[in-house]
C-alpha cells in the first residue's frame, strides 16, 4: 500500500516517494486504460464534511464490486475488489471464483486490471521490488500473489503457497504490509484455544518469498505481554480479531515508526515498537469502537482515499488536514458509530465520526500532495 523514502516513515501505504525513472513509467503508463472499472469524477454529493473539507468520488467499480483494501505503488493507486467471493474462497452466489485488482493513475483513470482466484482482503506494496502483493481469504485456504504492473496494461502475476497448511494460528491471512523490506502479514480468524475463550497462535507473520512458498514466521502472538497505551498497566493480549494492518509515519505525535495491527472485534489497536527484533515490546491502545483500517496524515495539503464497500465507490477526501492527525475506518456493525469513518484520538482511543453518509469504509489510504 506505499511506496518508500529513506525513513521508516516512509514505509507505509500512507506515504509515497518519487523517483525520477518511476515518474516518468507513470507517465507514459497514464495514457493506457482498461474497461474493468470506472473511473469517476463526481463529487461525493452523499456525504456530509466538517468545514473546509471537499469529497469526490475518485472511482467507481461498475461491474466489479466489493472493493476492499487499497495501497499506492510508484505513483498510482490499487485497489482489491472481491466480487462476492468467500472468505475461504467459496464462490460467490453467481460462481464467481475471482477477485480483481485494479490500478489507477493518481486521476483516477483505470490503467489496467487483473484477476485472481480467491477471495482479496489484504493489499500492500513492495517499493524496492515494484509489485503488489495481495493475501487472499482471510478465514481459511489462503494464499499470497505478488502482481508486478507494466506500463501497458499487464502484469506479471506469481502466486504463493504458504509453507504451512493450515497455517499454525488456524485461519487464514489478511493486511499486508511493507517495513524495512520486510513483509508483515496478519493472521486473521484464529482458533482459540481448547478452553474456548482465550488465543494464544500467531497475531502477525513476517513473509518471506522463496521460490513458489511463502514462509511465514510468527512476530506477534495473540498472548502476548503488552503495556496499556492509556493506563500504563501491565496486560496480557487476548486477540481474537487480528485485521489490518499499518506502519505509523515517523510526524505522527505517537508511535511512530511501529508497526500497528488492529484487532477489530476486540477494539484494540496494537503497537510494535522495533518488531522482529530483540526490542520488540508491544502497546495495546483500547478503542471506543471496533474499527478497520487507519490512516495517517503526513502533511496538511494531501488526499485522504476512502474505500466504502458498500457504495462501491473510492472516495477522494481533500481539505485542512492538520500533520498527524488519525483516521479509522468504522465498519457497519460498530454498535457506536455504524458504518462511518472516525477520527482517532490516539492519546485516549476515542473515536468520533467524521462527518456522515458513509455505508461501510473498510481501506484508507492518505498521500500528501508532495509525495506524488
Amino acid at each position: 500500500m506505499t511506496r518508500f523514502a529513506a525513513s521508516t516513515a516512509r514505509r507505509t501505504r500512507t506515504r509515497a516517494v518519487a523517483s525520477v525513472a518511476v515518474t516518468a513509467l507513470a507517465a507514459a503508463c497514464a495514457t493506457l486504460g482498461a474497461g474493468t472499472a470506472n473511473a469517476a469524477a463526481s463529487s461525493g454529493a452523499g456525504l456530509k464534511l466538517p468545514a473546509g473539507f471537499h469529497a469526490t468520488v475518485f472511482a467507481s467499480g461498475g461491474k466489479i464490486y466489493g472493493p476492499d483494501d487499497i495501497t499506492e505503488l510508484d505513483g498510482h493507486i490499487f485497489v482489491g475488489y472481491q466480487n462476492g467471493v468467500g472468505t475461504m474462497g467459496e464462490p460467490s452466489p453467481t460462481g464467481n471464483t475471482k477477485s480483481t485488482i485494479v490500478e489507477y493513475t493518481l486521476q483516477g483513470k483505470v490503467i489496467g486490471s487483473w484477476s485472481v482466484v480467491g477471495k482479496v482482503d489484504g493489499l500492500g506494496a513492495d517499493p524496492q521490488r515494484h509489485f503488489v502483493i495481495a493475501t487472499a481469504n482471510e478465514d481459511g485456504n489462503s494464499s499470497l500473489y505478488t502482481v508486478a504492473p507494466t506500463c501497458h496494461g499487464k502484469a506479471e502475476i506469481k502466486h504463493y503457497a504458504y509453507n504451512s497448511n493450515p497455517l499454525p494460528h488456524g485461519g487464514g491471512t489478511d493486511s499486508v504490509v511493507v517495513r524495512d523490506g520486510v513483509i508483515y502479514i496478519s493472521a486473521s480468524n484464529p482458533s482459540p484455544d481448547a478452553n474456548g475463550t482465550t488465543f494464544s497462535g500467531p497475531a502477525a507473520y513476517t513473509a518471506e518469498l522463496e521460490g513458489s512458498t511463502a514462509v511465514l514466521k510468527p512476530v506477534l502472538m495473540d498472548d502476548s505481554a503488552a503495556t496499556n497505551a492509556v493506563t500504563g498497566a501491565k496486560v496480557t493480549l487476548n486477540l481474537s480479531d487480528p485485521d489490518s494492518s499499518e506502519v505509523v509515519p515517523w510526524g505522527t505525535t505517537r508511535f511512530g515508526g511501529d508497526f500497528v495491527l488492529d484487532s477489530q472485534g476486540d477494539g484494540e489497536l496494537i503497537f510494535l515498537s522495533h518488531p522482529d527484533t530483540r526490542q520488540q515490546r508491544a502497546t495495546v491502545l483500547p478503542l471506543s469502537t471496533q474499527a478497520d483500517d487507519t490512516a495517517f496524515v503526513t502533511d496538511p495539503h494531501g488526499t485522504l482515499f476512502v474505500v466504502d464497500n458498500s457504495l462501491n465507490e473510492i472516495i477522494a477526501i481533500t481539505g485542512a488536514f492538520h500533520r498527524g492527525e488519525t483516521f479509522s475506518a468504522v465498519p457497519n456493525d460498530s454498535t457506536v458509530i455504524p458504518g462511518n469513518l472516525g477520527s482517532l484520538n490516539l492519546e485516549t482511543g476515542q473515536i468520533t465520526a467524521f462527518g456522515s453518509g458513509f455505508a461501510n469504509p473498510h481501506g484508507l489510504l492518505f498521500l500528501a500532495d508532495t509525495e506524488h
